[in-house]
């Protein structure tokens, strides 16, 4: 018998078919250089360990939720020259999500959440065009790195293998962290043209230009009790939600 029958993975037929679940939970990484310091899996570590760690808080609270196997591949068209990144594009993406969700709705399980776990993934066009194909789903992206406030856990801002990932990689799995030494300062460069600099215009970065060490924001005050405090927060909210998503009338979920 299982002892996580939230974890597909671990999860035999026995316990599947004796179990009426209602939500499926897909963690969404990428395969990326992470800084000198930081495992190429460090995307897909983190969208695991917040997936299962927020199912097992709402599984105990009744939810029968179960997360799916992790995908491993992201959209990393800006990192394609760095060796061993590797870069699924969207419309496989698409692809793949639309078979996991046709799959599941032949099953009846009409309810979804992608847990995103890299920034160059952005689900929200696929979903729009699924909820079309499969109106029984309820489907929802969920990007974790979006959530808190960084800046009440964390003194240095960055969006790639900065103080947060790397306090939250101490946190979950230290022996796959080099040692400080080897660390990086993840210096970036910024657009020179003012709109793309401050946001409002958008063209994707290519990560060997703006970056040294293929980091973006200085690591070094990362801590394991950084990063345990914001997990443990982080999992806690995620884990309403999976309650709220996992029970709610999907036929009706406006006030």
């Amino acid at each position: 018998m299982s002892t996580r029958p939230y974890v597909l993975a671990e999860t035999n037929w026995k316990t599947v078919k004796e179990t009426n679940y209602t939500l499926a939970i897909l963690p969404w990484g990428a395969t990326e250089a992470h800084n000198y310091h930081l495992p190429y899996s460090t995307d897909n570590i983190e969208a695991q360990y917040i997936s299962i760690e927020s199912a097992r808080k709402a599984w105990e609270k009744g939810a029968k939720v179960v997360v799916l196997p992790g995908i491993p591949f992201g959209v990393n068209t800006g990192q394609i020259d760095i060796k061993l990144c590797i870069n699924m594009n969207p419309n496989t993406q698409y692809a793949v999500l639309r078979d996991v969700i046709d799959s599941l709705n032949r099953q009846e399980i009409f309810k979804l959440v992608v847990l995103n776990g890299h920034g160059g993934n952005n689900f929200r066009q696929f979903i729009r065009e699924l909820q079309l194909q499969y109106p029984q789903m309820l489907i929802t992206e969920l990007n974790w790195f979006r959530v808190l406030d960084d800046k009440k856990y964390f003194s240095v801002p960055g969006d790639h293998a900065d103080e947060m990932e790397t306090s939250n990689m101490l946190a979950i799995a230290p022996e796959l962290v080099a040692p400080f030494e080897y660390w990086g300062d993840g210096k970036e460069r910024k657009f020179k043209i003012k709109g793309m600099r401050d946001g409002w215009a958008w063209t994707e970065r290519k990560w060997s230009l703006i970056s040294e060490d293929t980091g973006v924001g200085n690591p070094k005050n990362a801590a394991a009790e950084k990063g345990k405090k914001y997990l443990e927060d982080l999992t806690n909210l995620i884990s309403e939600f999976l309650i709220e998503f996992s029970n709610c009338d999907k036929n009706n979920i406006y006030e």
